[in-house]
């Protein structure tokens, strides 16, 4: 259920409690919640993953990524989170895994990393970075990273 994106970070669709067991296995010291409470019915509540991974000593935040898009808030505070699980393998999720991954490929991109690595490691995962590539190049740019791809 755990896509790879690389071996610190894991994205994946909608978690539930046994989830976070799993994701404790494999060493996650940090869950991101990308997901907007309320979004189904059918979506395990944030509060329910938030007390499982406190109970597996796994730390938790949220990061909602509504449909209308990103924001540089969003960005930073993925970036921030990152920061927090330091060496620690990090999930992050949402209803389909999409919008976690493409946060995570505007943090890289802010952060100088090639487009062309990041849309490397997404499509291995089996995400799409298209539909945001435009503003990946654009940070890239502004990180002086202008590698095509």
């Amino acid at each position: 259920m755990f896509r790879t994106i690389h071996d610190h970070l894991f994205v994946s669709p909608q978690i539930d409690v046994e989830d976070v067991a799993a994701a404790k296995t494999l060493g996650v010291g940090l869950i991101i919640n990308n997901r907007p409470e309320g979004e189904s019915a059918d979506q395990t509540p944030g509060e329910t993953i938030a007390a499982a991974a406190a109970q597996a000593g796994i730390a938790y935040v949220v990061i909602p990524v509504t449909h209308a898009g990103f924001s540089l808030n969003q960005v930073e505070a993925f970036d921030a989170a990152l920061k927090q699980a330091g060496d620690a393998p990090v999930l992050a999720y949402c209803r389909s895994g999409t919008r976690s991954t493409l946060l995570w490929a505007l943090t890289m991109a802010r952060a100088g990393l090639a487009p062309a690595q990041i849309a490397e490691q997404a499509a291995g995962a089996g995400y799409d970075i298209a539909p945001i590539r435009a503003q990946i190049d654009m940070l890239a740019a502004t990180q002086g990273n202008t590698e095509k791809a």
